[in-house]
């Protein structure tokens, strides 16, 4: 039959390429050098730009075999061809193959590779040179500690050096090693820059190891960019700049990426809006590039342009936006590298410009987005949900209820369960922004169990998941029916609000604060949820606010105290006595310490509570102002008639205007 024919005949060329394999193996382990030879260039000519075959190899024990043999060469003129041939083949392992690189860490061979940088033969050191330079490609390599100075004289050994594969070598220590400030500083006062420079007019590879290194050295550097502009007046900074209309897209697209980084640091240096262009237009044209190229270049453009309106809308200009949407609606198998630099590209595009999130939008990418949140790659499916995040911005689509279809919720509301907390952050972030459309009833996410999820997420260890969920959970409560605050607090009870009120971390004790703002403000009986087992949240409120937080959470503390404060007169005096605790007699009050606050919305919440706690409707409203005017905060306010913010100056007018009522002039 012919599947047995077939099946014999693909078993068969297994068995032989198996072989084949094994036979190198044996020829790697042979005692004649010719034999020897020969298997290492096998193993490399069959590996090199074949990532099947490279795991094939490893699977079977390539990578240490080829160790051995290098280990056991000696530096004699014999051996140069097997130190050659080994190095090669263990660079060609290590070349975008992570799995190759650990293996061939794993096996060993680093201090052998370092040894052949000091053979008398060239082609040895070449050969060192690079195969070191394939390994420190990779994260898994060695870092080097710069402040031990037997480490620094090494990298200078190697930027001095003649061989460009040597020198280059150094520059992309100085790329994968340097991490911190204080290494850029020791290395900048070391001289580093200025040997990179030369590299500058050295060869393609001198070149680009050059311009890695020196985005390295920069980054968040504002000293050393101000000594790299100022070297030989500026000749290298132009020098980078012109390498941006280089021929080869490699070295226009790491130009670009050096210049990104200088921008980003010290935007001062940038101020010809022409150099900006054409720095938009060189990264737009090389997302074209099927390359590494074209990943690096989405994450650069993205990176150029976040929280910077004129660049998107340069980039706007540049038809940025149609450009990449064209680009992901090829329908061609994209890395997730360039996918996720595309999605936050798109996502900076839509930050901050309505007409960004319009174009955006009217191009029908919905079914991209929806798309790319079910990504394999957790970075493509967060980058996705801060695109939603940023589109969802735009009051005009969230309105015409674009957001709100099963065909995007679901995939929203499944995402809370992902196991990547950087995915979890990102979708509680989009869920921010589309569930305040709160003119829709908003009952897709409801039944998928949104509520119930964004509650088991406000527990997560994690305190920005935590955050972000009671920030979304805040939004959902924004003018909220008395039926979905009844349906959010089933889940939350008092004893969770209490908890998250008095979280370690100030930012979430901020966001639970402002949720509950939310949830008592309205009807009479969105108040009666702070008196909930014998009153805990309101308590935990009082207790927060009497420990002098910071001023947002005591913001957020006050306008809750302020919506409990315009109920009924039980909900006043609940009020006063978080104000005036007996246990707490003879100290000073915070109300007195906010009203003398530098924050204006923390001076009107405190004031805007006493409108309230005081409003002549009210019966005990006269005790009420008694009992303010002897602790000092009537006498207070009428000193803050002339309050600079006219909001608090209204409120105060308005607090003088009842205390007339009761007899009291100022």
């Amino acid at each position: 039959m012919p599947t047995t024919t077939t099946s014999s005949a693909s078993s068969s060329s297994s068995a032989s390429g198996n072989n084949r394999q094994s036979d190198v193996f044996s020829r790697l382990a042979s005692s004649d050098p010719e034999v020897k030879l020969k298997a290492l260039r096998e193993v490399k000519n069959q590996i090199i730009g074949n990532r099947t075959k490279k795991l094939s190899f490893l699977k079977l024990g390539a990578i240490p075999a080829i160790a051995s043999v290098l280990a056991d060469a000696d530096d004699s003129d014999e051996c140069n061809n097997i130190l050659v041939q080994s190095a090669a083949a263990l660079g060609s392992f290590a070349c975008g193959f992570e799995a190759g690189v650990q293996a061939v860490l794993d096996a060993g061979v680093f201090p052998h590779l370092l040894r052949l940088l000091t053979n008398t033969d060239e082609k040895v050191v070449d050969a060192g040179a690079r195969s070191l330079r394939m390994i420190f490609q990779s994260n898994q390599a060695p870092k080097y500690d710069f402040l031990q100075e037997k480490n620094m004289e090494f990298l200078f050994s190697l930027l001095n050096s003649e061989n460009e594969n040597v020198s280059g070598l150094g520059a992309s220590i100085i790329a994968h090693a340097c991490g911190t400030s204080v290494e850029q500083r020791v290395l900048c006062e070391a001289g580093v820059l200025e040997k990179l420079v030369i590299l500058l007019d050295g060869s393609l590879s001198q070149r680009e190891a050059c311009l890695e290194s020196l985005a390295t050295v920069l980054k968040n550097n504002p000293e050393a960019v101000s000594d790299f502009v100022g070297l030989e007046s500026g000749k290298y900074f132009n020098s980078v700049t012109e390498l941006t209309k280089d021929r080869y897209p490699r070295t226009r697209l790491l130009s670009c990426l050096c210049l990104v980084v200088i921008y980003n640091t010290s935007p001062s240096y940038f101020i010809n809006m022409g150099t900006k262009s054409s720095l938009i237009t060189t990264l737009l044209e090389l997302l074209n590039d099927p390359g590494q190229s074209g990943d690096d270049a989405a994450l650069g453009l993205s990176c150029l342009i976040a929280e910077k309106e004129d660049l998107q809308q340069l980039a706007y200009e540049a038809d940025a936006i149609k450009n990449i949407v064209e680009i992901l609606k090829t329908g061609s198998e994209l890395q997730s590298k360039r996918l996720q630099g595309l999605f936050l590209s798109l996502a900076e595009l839509c930050s901050k410009l309505e007409d960004c999130r319009c174009s955006f939008l009217s191009l029908q990418v919905l079914d991209l987005l929806t798309d790319a949140l079910r990504h394999k790659d957790a970075d493509v499916r967060a980058a996705a949900c801060i695109c939603f995040r940023n589109a969802a911005r735009s009051v005009k689509s969230l309105s015409a209820g674009r957001f709100n279809s099963d065909h995007v919720m679901l995939p929203l509301v499944q995402l809370l369960h992902d196991p990547s907390s950087s995915v979890q952050v990102a979708v509680l972030g989009a869920l921010n922004n589309i569930v305040m459309d709160f003119s829709s009833p908003k009952s897709s996410f409801i039944e998928y169990g949104g509520i119930k999820q964004l509650t088991e997420l406000s527990k997560s260890m994690d305190p920005n998941t935590r955050c972000s969920a009671l920030r979304a959970l805040r939004n959902l409560m924004f003018l909220a029916d008395i039926k979905r605050k009844e349906l959010f607090y089933s889940d939350f009870k008092a004893q969770g609000l209490a908890c998250l009120i008095s979280d370690p971390e100030p930012p979430v004790q901020e966001q639970a604060l402002a949720l509950l703002r939310n949830l008592v403000d309205g009807c009479i009986s969105s108040i009666e949820f702070v008196f909930d087992e014998d009153g805990l949240i309101l308590d935990t409120v009082g207790r927060q606010l009497r420990k002098a937080p910071q001023a947002q959470m005591a913001i957020q503390g006050m306008y809750v105290l302020t919506n409990v404060a315009s109920g009924t007169e039980l909900h006043k005096e609940a009020v006063m006595e978080q104000l005036f605790p007996q246990a707490k007699a003879g100290s000073e009050n915070f109300m007195l310490k906010f009203l003398q606050s530098d924050e204006s919305q923390l001076r009107s919440a405190a004031v805007w509570t006493i409108v309230n706690l005081i409003s002549p409707s009210s019966p005990g409203a006269f005790d009420r102002h008694v009992k303010l005017r002897n602790a000092g905060i009537i006498p207070q306010l009428k000193n803050m008639v002339n309050d600079a913010c006219l909001d608090v100056k209204i409120r105060i007018r308005t607090v003088l205007g009842q205390s007339m009522s009761f007899g009291d002039n100022y």
